[in-house]
C-alpha cells in the first residue's frame, strides 16, 4: 500500500490520527505539524522519549534561525514577535483554505506598512494582494490592538518593526526550502511543539522533597 500522505513510499505505520497506514518518513516529519497526533500514539511517545539525532539537529537549526530573525529586537518587540508567531501556528484559515509562507509575508508586509503610516500620523490601510493574506491581516488586527493596550505611536513603531521581521523571516526560511511552501510555518510548528513538550514534561515532574526544619 502506498502512503496516502506523500503518495510515494510504502505505508507501514498505523496512524491513529488519520485512521490509515502511512510511511515512516511522513510519520516522522509531519507529526504534530500537519498530522494532529493523539497523545496515546505509540510513535509520538517513542519520539518524545528518544528523539533521533536528525531531530535534535533539526531543533538546533530551527532555534538558530529564530534567534537570527530576532536579532536586535528589544524586550517588548521580542515578546510581540513570539505572540504573533504563536498566533500564526494556531491560526485556522476560513473555509479550510491552506495558508502558505507567501501569505504570511504579504500579510506581515501590509500590516507593517499600515503601522508605519499610522505612526507618521496618516491613517491609510495597506492591503496584501492575495485573499488568504488579507484574511490573515484582518485576524491579526485585534491581536495587535489588544497587545498595544493604548500604547499609541510608540507601540505602532515597535509593532511595525516586528511585522517587518516576521515578513523577512517568512521569506528567508521559505528561500532555504523552496520545495516546501510552508517552510516557515512548519518551523514555527516544530518550535512551539518543543516548547509545549518541555512545559508538559516539567509539569509532570513530582515536586522536590521539602526539608522540614524543626
Amino acid at each position: 500500500m502506498v502512503c496516502p500522505v506523500c503518495g510515494q513510499r510504502k505505508a507501514r505505520r498505523s496512524c491513529p490520527a488519520l485512521g490509515k497506514q502511512i510511511c515512516a518518513v511522513c510519520c516522522g516529519t509531519k507529526r504534530l505539524v500537519q498530522i494532529h497526533c493523539p497523545p496515546d500514539c505509540v510513535y509520538l511517545a517513542s519520539a518524545r522519549e528518544h528523539p533521533p539525532a536528525a531531530i535534535v539537529r533539526q531543533q538546533q537549526r530551527d532555534l538558530a534561525l529564530l534567534v537570527q530573525c530576532m536579532r536586535d529586537l528589544g524586550e517588548r518587540q521580542s515578546q510581540l514577535f513570539f505572540l504573533v508567531n504563536r498566533f500564526l501556528v494556531r491560526y485556522q484559515p476560513p473555509e479550510l483554505q491552506s495558508l502558505v509562507d507567501d501569505d504570511v509575508a504579504e500579510a506581515a508586509a501590509a500590516m507593517a506598512a499600515t503601522l508605519e503610516t499610522s505612526a507618521r500620523g496618516v491613517i491609510y490601510e495597506h492591503r496584501p494582494a492575495s485573499l488568504p493574506a488579507e484574511r490573515l491581516m484582518t485576524a491579526l488586527k485585534p491581536l495587535l490592538a489588544q497587545a498595544g493596550g493604548g500604547g499609541g505611536t510608540a507601540f505602532e513603531r515597535d509593532a511595525a518593526v516586528v511585522m517587518r521581521r516576521v515578513e523577512e523571516a517568512a521569506r528567508e526560511v521559505r528561500s532555504r526550502d523552496e520545495s516546501n511552501r510552508r517552510a516557515y510555518l512548519d518551523l514555527l510548528g516544530r518550535l512551539l511543539r518543543n516548547v509545549e513538550d518541555a512545559a508538559e514534561s516539567e509539569a509532570a515532574q513530582p515536586d522536590p522533597p521539602r526539608l522540614i526544619v524543626p
